[in-house]
């Protein structure tokens, strides 16, 4: 294996031929995007690359990657690498891309991925000397949403999130190449349903529209645990893309010991503070330059405060307990009736909440959520005989308590007087932050959805269920938690 000092002198040396000997040069830089990326683009290099670019040249270059999802801080020159440099090259190089889709979350800024790519088609002298010319159809450049080249036979072509390109065709060719930059924005990833609509889009609109040739690149930052990358990420490592060889790489200003991962543009650590200084903003700082994920400061649950469990102890269940957050219009707008379901183990300060999967939550009439709930607790007292049913007491939720009553359940109503849903959500933090209610790995996505969207979300009704059923088992179970007296 060649050192350090072995690979800088032969760059150099293969650097001097290319600069001096055209044929060379076009010989050297179709075949490497590493090469070609600092002779074409080489005013774009204020500082010396560094690894992690390398590490991206690479990825890029492997045409056996069909999907790959790349988060990098801001100012990293992932942009200019992936949706122009990498765009001219995936043309001009070996890979020979002929149908080219660039999507942004807006048609407004992917056109200006495509103004940038123009740019270099018309201006970068020695790139239309070395492999040129370039000569294009003629359509309006202030609203082209297309490129074509007629002597490569290229189209790129831009598009935006919820846009169709499915069945697309340029001449006989689908798009061979997709690239996706910055697809969500703060607003998109508020609500499950804006994420749910992007990530539909993406499985439904821009996977379909390739052919087994295609390759997706995905570039942005990490806006929300549950967003477009966050899920590619999850599938990737969970061994589902295997087939599409799937990468995903974060790359963040500064590394676990904090060092930056830029020496050339951030040689010490006084120049990574002075970018955070720039910054003036310490959300931004983090969630665009340290690439994690920041809650607002009226989000109620944060992402930390979910603890999972695996297996349920084998002995000490002390009892089962139901929330219940009662609806009856089947109308879709409306409300869902929610049912949440806890198995409590131990007492006091060994208290644990095993909060079970696959929550209940439908709209339907009276009748059916009552037979659904009588049921669910024959089900339980399988599991143990005392089974707690606890519903909140307001309005026509009165009749459903009456209703168990009069059947001998042991059912309790749970008035709530004055104490709005996020208020009551606010009192169990402390029980989430101390990891005394536990989680299902799956099965509790849409209920962790909405403690964690609470006041974002469409709907809040699983989020209010277990609210009535966490702070019902703790009235009847008083326990100090970090300084605060729940009971």
């Amino acid at each position: 294996m060649k050192t350090k000092v072995e690979k800088i002198n032969s760059l150099e040396s293969v650097l001097e031929k290319i600069l001096v000997d055209k044929t060379v040069r076009t010989n050297t830089v179709t075949k490497s995007l590493e090469y070609f990326f600092p002779i074409y683009f080489h005013r774009y290099m204020e500082y010396e690359t560094a690894p992690f670019h390398e590490d991206m040249f690479r990825i890029l270059e492997d045409d056996q990657i069909k999907l790959a999802v790349i988060v990098a801080f801001r100012g990293s020159a992932k942009s200019t690498i992936i949706t122009t440099a990498y765009v001219l090259w995936s043309i001009l190089g070996v890979q020979q891309r002929k149908f080219i889709v660039i999507c942004g979350q807006t048609e407004q800024k992917a056109r200006q991925y495509l103004l940038n790519i123009k740019n270099q088609l018309l201006h970068n002298e020695l790139l239309r000397k070395d492999l040129g010319p370039f000569e294009e159809e003629k359509n309006n450049l202030g609203n082209a949403t297309a490129l074509i080249i007629k002597r490569l036979n290229v189209k790129i072509m831009i598009s935006s999130v919820e846009q169709s390109i499915r069945g697309m065709r340029h001449d006989e060719h689908r798009p061979d190449l997709i690239i996706l930059d910055d697809i969500e924005d703060i607003n998109s990833v508020k609500t499950r349903e804006g994420r749910d609509k992007a990530f539909n889009w993406l499985t439904g609109e821009v996977i379909p529209a390739g052919s087994k040739r295609t390759r997706i690149i995905a570039v942005g930052n990490l806006l929300h645990e549950d967003s477009v990358l966050k899920r590619l990420q999850k599938k990737i490592e969970g061994g589902e893309m295997e087939r599409m060889r799937g990468v995903y790489r974060e790359y963040p200003i500064v590394d676990a010991k904090g060092n930056a991962l830029w020496p050339g543009k951030y040689p010490t650590a006084e120049d990574v503070e002075m970018e955070r200084e720039k910054t003036m903003n310490e959300v931004a700082w983090y969630r665009e330059y340290m690439l994690q994920i920041i809650t607002t400061d009226e989000q109620i649950v944060i992402p930390e405060w979910i603890h999972f469990y695996d297996n349920m102890p084998a002995d000490g269940l002390r009892s089962i307990c139901i929330g219940v957050d009662l609806a009856v219009s089947e109308k879709s707008s409306a409300d869902c009736t929610a049912i949440v379901v806890g198995y409590v183990f131990g007492t006091g300060k060994n208290l644990k909440i095993y909060i079970q999967e696959h929550p209940y939550n439908k709209r339907s009439s009276f009748p059916v959520h009552a037979e659904y709930i009588k049921g669910l607790v024959a089900r339980e007292k399988m599991m143990h005989s005392r089974v707690k049913l606890y519903i909140e007491d307001v309005g026509y939720q009165k009749a459903l308590i009456q209703y168990f009553e009069s059947k001998k359940y042991d059912v309790e109503g749970v008035p709530t007087g004055r104490t709005d849903k996020a208020a009551r959500l606010r009192l169990t933090t402390p029980l989430l932050k101390d990891a005394r209610v536990l989680f299902p790995e799956k099965g509790a996505e849409e209920l962790i959805d909405q403690l964690l969207g609470f006041g974002k979300e469409k709907h809040d009704d699983l989020a209010d269920a277990f609210a009535i059923l966490a702070l019902k088992i703790i009235e009847n179970n008083p326990i100090q938690s970090t300084g605060i007296l729940i009971g």
